[in-house]
């Protein structure tokens, strides 16, 4: 079957009280909703620093959360000199420590730089009717001058969400594609599946 993918640029989730010490205010503003039902990018930016080296115009995605996250792509690292684990949203115990910049302030995380794992936003019920119950992860198929095999794909199962793979950037542009594009969703390589717990 086909699935659309959402590609994923460097980004930050933060708590509400993260969000006023950086800006000196406590609600986001809204520029556009996302793929995923009540998630949206807003209007605000931050600066991520470690030691010498930035990123500049990392967007703040809403709503607020009850953790501190930065996720960048492997390109992203190389340029700050660092060296996150890949994770889970969420997962974030000895996780890299970064330094958020704001237009109000600045915060040190002792935690919270990741690489996103790559996964797919999908429903218990869709896990149902496509026939997914049981697997841990997949693999996708891509078409095209570019086309090739992503594999290690595992399921983001959440009670509200919309079937989309989310890659980040240095994944999407290894195979040309943005988001909105389709890819076809075939048995994991590894084959080392096991029951979803």
């Amino acid at each position: 079957m086909k699935i659309k993918v959402g590609v994923s640029n460097r980004h930050v989730h933060l708590t509400k009280e993260v969000y006023f010490g950086l800006f000196g205010k406590s609600e986001l503003e809204k520029d556009r909703d996302l793929d995923q039902p009540g998630q949206f990018a807003s209007t605000s930016y931050v600066t991520i620093k470690k030691g010498d080296r930035e990123l500049e115009k990392v967007r703040v995605l809403g709503p607020f959360r009850d953790y501190n996250q930065v996720e960048i792509s492997q390109t992203d690292a190389y340029k700050l000199k660092v060296n996150p684990p890949v994770r889970d949203s969420g997962d974030l115990e000895g996780s890299e420590s970064i330094t958020l910049i704001g237009p109000n302030g600045s915060v040190d995380l002792s935690s919270g730089l990741i690489l996103a794992r790559r996964h797919i936003h999908i429903t218990p019920e869709d896990m149902k009717k496509y026939g997914f119950e049981g697997l841990k992860k997949v693999a996708v198929l891509i078409k095209g001058e570019k086309g090739g095999i992503i594999d290690n794909i595992y399921f983001k199962v959440l009670d509200i969400a919309s079937l989309t793979l989310h890659l980040d950037t240095d994944e999407g542009n290894a195979f040309n594609l943005k988001s909105g594009d389709e890819v076809i969703l075939i048995k994991s390589l590894e084959d080392e599946n096991e029951t979803t717990k």
